[in-house]
């Protein structure tokens, strides 16, 4: 069987754009050949898609790292950089993406709908568009911006209506094999599930509803003890728990206890979880040696307010009229949990002036520097707010001062990138 991997750590880095181009027609019957460097392609982005084919992570197993290709540098002739391709990333349906820092979510791939994670740096711009009425022969060209670079983590919960809880071998598989097309691992022993299992149960046109089988959970599971802490991430999206009880006492175990005991562990993982509607179910009724364990289980979860139904899965009693009340009590309930976005990116901020590289080309102050590529690539600049922060971090560094220093004049034009503007003291 192959690995069950639900939860791993991934960089994705979007690639660079390309660089501008610095170039001058050279033709034998072109008097004045102008300037003709082209731009530079922008890089790619590093793209989530959902497959629904997927269940696991695993693919993410042993490659970490995710880059996507860069945009090509410009060329004479006004021949733009080809753009850098997409890299798609195929995900499960139902994986969240988080911020590995913070634990933010970023955006949960619930349904099939691509999602942009690291946004490719824009081309740097070719000297064809510095060439104005004074400045014929512009000398110099831009280079491209940095691509996006996240550490994220992925994180999957599965996309279920219902989750079957309950300690090992209660016959939580054994249901979702009577009631499903699903066909997981059935034996008498501890942990025969490995892996949570899903099944879609039909009851008729126009009703069904997605059920998953959590491996077994024991006393400590939310501490980490046997197999349950691994995957209770998978009920945190179910509209309702049905929790199945051995009401036979087929292992030695006193029903009542186990149902006090796994009802903790749901609760120490997850207080919301453990406020989660739940329908008790006491299975095993075929093997019922003595009728007293399940008068006593309907009598406490009675009266703790949950109703209790009894079945016995291997004879297949009592399973379809289960699945009714699900369905009728899944209508009362609201639709399943999307995370909604908590991450919010830092904003930029301004290096230091010494680290700036500053140059006059023509009446055109070039400047550049590491710290100003990040902050050139996060701001809108189509959004006045935007541009405000832009302009309070140019004059935080004191980029303004140093140019004055360097002897700027008004009018001079100030080219950070692919930003332009006039100076005015």
């Amino acid at each position: 069987m192959a690995q069950f991997v639900d939860k791993v750590r991934i960089t994705v880095q979007a690639g660079h754009g390309g660089n501008g181009c610095m170039s001058f027609r050279r033709e034998k019957y072109v008097a004045a050949g102008g300037p003709d460097g082209g731009d530079g392609g922008h890089g790619g982005s590093v793209v989530l898609r959902v497959d629904t084919g997927m269940t696991t992570l695993m693919d993410f197993r042993y490659k970490r790292k995710y880059t996507a290709q860069p945009g090509g540098n410009g060329q004479g002739s006004n021949m733009k950089g080809k753009n850098g391709e997409d890299l798609i990333i195929k995900v499960p349906l139902g994986t969240v993406v988080r911020d590995e820092e913070t634990g933010d979510v970023i955006h949960d791939m619930s349904d099939e709908t691509d999602y942009v994670l690291a946004k490719g740096g824009r081309g740097g711009w070719g000297n064809q568009h510095f060439a104005t009425p004074t400045r014929q022969a512009p000398r110099f060209a831009k280079a491209g911006l940095p691509g996006e670079c996240h550490d994220v983590v992925l994180e999957l919960k599965l996309l279920a209506d219902v989750g079957l809880v309950g300690f090992p071998n209660v016959g939580k598989s054994t249901l979702l094999s009577v009631v499903s097309a699903a066909r997981p691992k059935i034996a008498n022993y501890h942990f025969t599930t490995l892996v949570p299992n899903l099944g879609v149960v039909y009851l008729g046109e126009g009703e069904s509803f997605v059920m998953a089988d959590i491996p077994g959970i024991i006393e400590g599971a939310s501490q980490g003890v046997g197999l349950g802490h691994d995957f209770l991430r998978h009920i945190d999206r179910c509209r309702l728990v049905v929790h199945i009880v051995d009401a036979a006492g087929s292992e030695g175990r006193d029903p009542v206890e186990d149902f006090i005991t796994i009802n903790e562990e749901l609760s120490q993982y997850s207080p919301d979880l453990a406020a989660r509607p739940m329908i008790a179910v006491a299975n095993k009724l075929d093997i019922l040696q003595d009728p007293e364990n399940l008068t006593r289980l309907r009598e406490y979860t009675e009266s703790l307010g949950i109703p209790l139904y009894e079945m016995s899965a291997a004879t297949h009693r009592g399973t379809d009229e289960l699945m009714r009340v699900v369905y009728d009590r899944l209508r009362e309930l609201p639709p399943i949990t999307v995370y909604e976005p908590e991450y919010v990116r830092p904003l930029p901020e301004a290096g230091s002036v010494e680290d700036l590289t500053i140059r006059e080309e023509d009446g055109v102050w070039l400047v550049d520097a590491p710290w100003m590529e990040r902050l050139i690539a996060d701001i809108n600049f189509d959004d006045y707010e935007s541009r405000m922060y832009f302009d309070r971090q140019l004059r935080k560094c004191g980029l303004f001062e140093r140019l004055e220093e360097l002897g700027i004049e008004k009018g001079d034009t100030v080219s950070i990138y692919d930003i332009e503007f006039d100076y005015e003291p």
